[in-house]
């Protein structure tokens, strides 16, 4: 403690990047000798620190340091200015900055570019063969096809939630908006099968497709979110191709072309696939309220859960509970279960890495597919009056995916 009152240190610090740090240091007896008049007993070191090493440094990292690195602490003044390169601000054998050191990021993998696209035509073509296979199958009530989706998608799904830690019911808070998008997404996927197997495949395709601009008047509606006159354009462009594809007689008169089987049945297809869409947009806005505060997984649980049960009691109340007497369809079955669970899998992967207005747009190869296989499978040329509503219908749910990603840039 007595001799740090004998010793005086003095800094001197330069500014912007270069700093000099200068130390004088001043021997003198212990106690009570004079130390002030002679100067000539004043050793003085000099470093000279630079922030920013402009030249190769030299030096390799395993290497031990040499004295000159270290510097000396008796070194006279006249020894000159020893310049140190911190070894944090270096890069070896080029320059670096302070600016470049901190624009320096850990690598991150490169996304493949067009990737949440690919993901979200997967999704479209496994639904629009899904479609094509519930069509096909004869004798199977559309309830019992639903009740075995729901059946292998529950088997699919207990796994996941086990390894998620997730749990089975979900928040205390969110249980009944859980409740409510199983009970509305069951139902919607029930009446879009019942659609497919009253009308063709291509119409019921097309009214259930309808859904993107019922969203937006619902959400309006339940979630106060804003309305535009462009919502209102595209729901009345949606009306419109759904009553070129019904020709309801009181406007089309009775004399109605290009129906498949009874127009009655025909009517009856028209209702479920517009009820089927109003469902899927019920199903949205719940999706909306809960948002990202439960996993995905346990709302295709609940999904799984309630349509299985509802689908079981439906069954056996009407009595329509039977097996296909055919292999083929039992096989058909079990595909439309595997492939509806691939279809959602790539959905939500094309949702995480990609934005929901081209996802959306992607979708709309739907319709295409479904004349298509029409065409190819049931050799069905469509109407004029069916490829009209198609042509309304897509324009409306392409504008309001259009409006979406361009508000969405916008605010980004």
């Amino acid at each position: 403690m007595g001799d740090c009152n004998h010793c005086t240190h003095e800094r001197a610090l330069s500014a912007e990047d270069d700093i000099t740090v200068v130390f004088h240091k001043v021997d003198s007896d212990s106690h009570g000798t004079n130390s002030g008049g002679d100067d000539d007993d004043r050793a003085a070191e000099r470093i000279h620190l630079r922030s920013n090493c402009r030249v190769p440094c030299g030096y390799d990292d395993d290497a031990p340091e040499t004295e000159e690195e270290r510097g000396s602490d008796n070194s006279p003044e006249d020894s000159g200015t020893e310049r140190l390169c911190p070894r944090a601000f270096c890069v070896r054998g080029e320059p670096a900055t302070r600016e470049e050191s901190a624009r320096e990021d850990p690598e991150k993998p490169k996304r493949c570019p067009g990737l949440g696209l690919f993901y979200a035509f997967l999704a479209t073509a496994l639904f629009a063969i899904i479609s094509l296979l519930v069509k096909t199958i004869e004798g199977v009530h559309s309830i019992e096809i639903s009740a075995i989706r729901c059946f292998f998608q529950m088997l699919f799904t207990v796994p996941l939630l086990i390894y998620h830690k997730t749990g089975f019911l979900g928040p205390r808070n969110k249980r009944v908006y859980l409740v409510l998008r199983g009970f509305f997404g069951s139902n919607s996927m029930i009446l879009l099968f019942y659609a497919l197997q009253q009308m063709q495949l291509a119409d019921a395709t097309v009214i259930m497709f309808s859904n993107p601009v019922f969203t937006s008047l619902l959400a309006w509606i339940f979630l106060k979110e804003r309305c535009t006159i462009w919502d209102c354009v595209f729901t009345v462009f949606t009306l419109t191709g759904v009553i070129l594809i019904a020709r309801p007689p009181f406007i089309f008169g009775k004399s109605v072309h290009g129906i498949e089987g009874d127009y009655t049945n025909h009517i009856k297809g028209t209702i479920a696939a517009f009820a089927g869409a109003i469902g899927a947009a019920l199903t949205y806005v719940v999706l909306r309220k809960i948002g990202k505060s439960v996993h995905y997984y346990l709302t295709v649980w609940y999904y799984a859960v309630i349509g299985f049960i509802e689908c079981i009691i439906t069954v056996s109340v009407l009595g329509e509970w039977k097996l296909p007497f055919c292999g083929r369809d039992r096989w058909i079955l079990m595909l439309i279960a595997i492939l509806g669970i691939g279809g959602q899998i790539f959905l939500t992967k094309a949702l995480q890495i990609e934005k929901a207005g081209p996802v959306a747009l992607m979708r709309t190869l739907d319709v295409l597919l479904a004349f298509i296989f029409q065409f190819i499978f049931f050799n069905r040329a469509p109407t004029w009056w069916s490829l009209g509503g198609a042509l309304c219908v897509v324009a409306s749910t392409s504008g309001v995916a259009l409006r979406k990603w361009h508000s969405n840039c916008r605010k980004s």
